[in-house]
Formats: C-alpha cells, structure tokens, sequence
C-alpha cells in the first residue's frame, strides 16, 4: 500500500530537522532506490522539472550531485555532497550543499530500520546544519511540498522493485 504525504518532519534541536516515514518496501530496496541513478531518477524532484544530473559515486569519500530544471521557473536547482559513511543496506551519512549557498554544509544521516517482519521500512534522516539560522532557512524554503512528493514517489519506486 502505498502511502502519500506522510513523512513527518520535527526539530530535535535549533540546528537539526528529522524527517521520518514508513515505506511499504524492505530496507534493502529502499537503499536501491536511494542510491543507484536510474532509481534515483524516478522520484528525485517528483516530476517538478527535467532531472538533468544525477552523479553517484557511492563510496566513502565518494561524491555524489544531482540537479533538476524547474519546471516553475526554468531555473537549475542543485545539491551535491561527499559520502562520509555508508553501511549497506541501513545507513548513509553525506554532506549536503545547496549549489546557491556552498558555505552553508548540512550532514545528513539517513537510517533505514526494518519492520518486525522485515517488509517495511523506517526511514529516519537527520539533517545537521551548522547554525540555526541555516536550518530556518531551510524549513522555510518550502522544502516539506517537494519532499512529500518526492518520497511518495520514492516509495513508489521502492514497492516497484517489491513487483
């Protein structure tokens, strides 16, 4: 069952955001879906414009940028970042640039826990910024629309390998 709109986002601290939501897939497709190009491709942006990047070096120390025409207002929206730690298929630790702001690093940890039975996923990503007044300027930026939309369209691929 696919379920749409239902992450949840929270600030544990003045420089963090969680994201959280359930996903009808296991961990270990989940992760295909985040990290492998042509899955990416499918839900990143969700339809909000032409994915025109999406580079993937999924390695300690790996780098990793995808970027998108807006659809809204034609303009390249990017972000890019290092691979600080990955453990297959329940953990991935990156930084995060916004191309606009490059002196304004997040990290992201992004935990993938299993259900009882193994069939779902928790996805849990913590975003770190280095200030309070960057972590505003994100949860202020409208992200939440196309980070629902994204993961419904991420959850969508994920139960797709599931098929």
């Amino acid at each position: 069952m696919i379920t749409t709109g239902t992450a949840t986002v929270t600030l544990p601290a003045d420089d963090q955001i969680l994201i959280t939501r359930e996903f009808d897939a296991p961990p270990a497709l989940v992760w295909r879906a985040i990290t492998e190009p042509d899955l990416v491709r499918q839900w990143w942006g969700a339809g909000m414009g032409e994915m025109t990047v999406c580079e993937i070096d999924l390695r300690v120390g790996g780098s990793w940028r995808y970027a998108q025409t807006a659809a809204s207002h034609g303009q390249t929206v990017e972000f890019y970042g290092e691979y600080l730690e990955l453990e297959e298929p329940s953990k991935v630790v990156n930084t995060e640039i916004f191309a606009p702001f490059p002196d304004s690093p997040s990290t992201c940890t992004a935990t993938l826990t299993p259900s009882a039975d193994g069939t779902r996923t928790t996805f849990a990503n913590l975003v770190q910024h280095t200030t309070q007044e960057a972590r505003d300027m994100h949860i202020n930026s409208g992200m939440e629309v196309g980070m629902q939309r994204s993961y419904d369209a991420l959850e969508r691929t994920a139960v797709d390998l599931v098929n």
